[in-house]
């Protein structure tokens, strides 16, 4: 029983120093440096997410712990030293109930928050925005349909990083949104496959050629998140972050505001890629 209690302990111990080290380490917005576990939940959806991966770590670390106690009784109880005349028993009707019953409530514990999970996030609820976010190779085109806005979003190169910008994920126009509310996105690809992610907000879709997909998320925090091209679509795949502004509504109101005057849609072309096709035309 020493050993049980033993194994118990460090168990334990390892378990609240993962959880120590994941508080620690594991940053918001973007990758942190020796990160372990998530990154920081800035959405409702995320919040699920990090709570029902919280949930089946511990449970499965204690199925683990216990089929280890398991194998450590057999083999110190059960070995040929100490049980010379072996047992005779084929059938315990007991044991045999329990083997059934226990691993099907466990599914059941599992399914039951991993269905509530997908359906908080397959279901849209009524939006306060709709961006529409095209994938192309190797940047992103995003549109505000309600605004009549468009432009493209490409990585900041490293030479021309200011301030704290992170390398790789930093872009020259970044999505603004408004705190608190409900961001609609529709995804779509205009060459090839790629993929929208932004794992603070807990959201990650395909963006198809021809194909309109739509996630949403509610970002319940000012600042920047970052996100990546999550789909291999060629040979600057690693190239085309993504990064969320989110704004207080006064900030969004006048950034909204500038946005219409640079980046109005100009039929059904964006203002900037009109005017740079009147350059190339000169």
């Amino acid at each position: 029983m020493r050993v049980f209690k033993r194994i118990a302990v460090i168990a334990a111990g390892l378990i609240a120093t993962a959880a120590t080290l994941g508080g620690a380490f594991a940053g918001t917005g973007q990758p942190s440096p020796w990160q372990f576990g998530l990154q920081g939940a800035a959405s409702p959806v995320m919040e699920d997410i990090t709570w029902f991966h919280d949930f089946l770590l511990i449970l499965i670390t204690a199925i683990a712990i216990f089929v280890l106690a398991l194998l450590v009784y057999v083999a110190v109880r059960f070995n040929a030293k100490a049980n010379p005349v072996p047992s005779r028993t084929t059938h315990n009707t007991l044991i045999e109930v329990l083997w059934t019953v226990v691993p099907v409530l466990i599914l059941v514990a599992i399914a039951v928050p991993s269905f509530r999970l997908l359906f908080l996030q397959l279901h849209v609820p009524q939006a306060d925005l709709t961006i529409k976010a095209t994938g192309k190779q190797w940047f992103w085109t995003y549109s505000y349909p309600d605004a009549k806005i468009e432009f493209d979003s490409l990585m900041v190169q490293q030479k021309d990083l200011k301030g704290d910008q992170p390398r790789l994920l930093a872009v020259d126009n970044e999505v603004v949104v408004p705190v608190n509310k409900v961001v609609h996105v529709l995804t779509t690809g205009a060459d090839v496959i790629h993929a929208f992610a932004v794992p603070s907000f807990g959201i990650k879709i395909d963006a198809i050629p021809g194909r309109i997909n739509e996630t949403w998320f509610k970002a319940t925090r000012e600042g920047v998140y970052y996100g990546q091209c999550s789909e291999l679509c060629g040979k600057d795949h690693a190239f085309m972050p993504i990064a969320v502004r989110v704004l207080n509504d006064r900030d969004y109101a006048a950034w909204l505001e500038q946005a219409k005057k640079k980046f109005a849609v100009d039929g059904s072309r964006p203002a900037n890629v009109a005017a740079a096709e009147t350059l190339t035309a000169k």
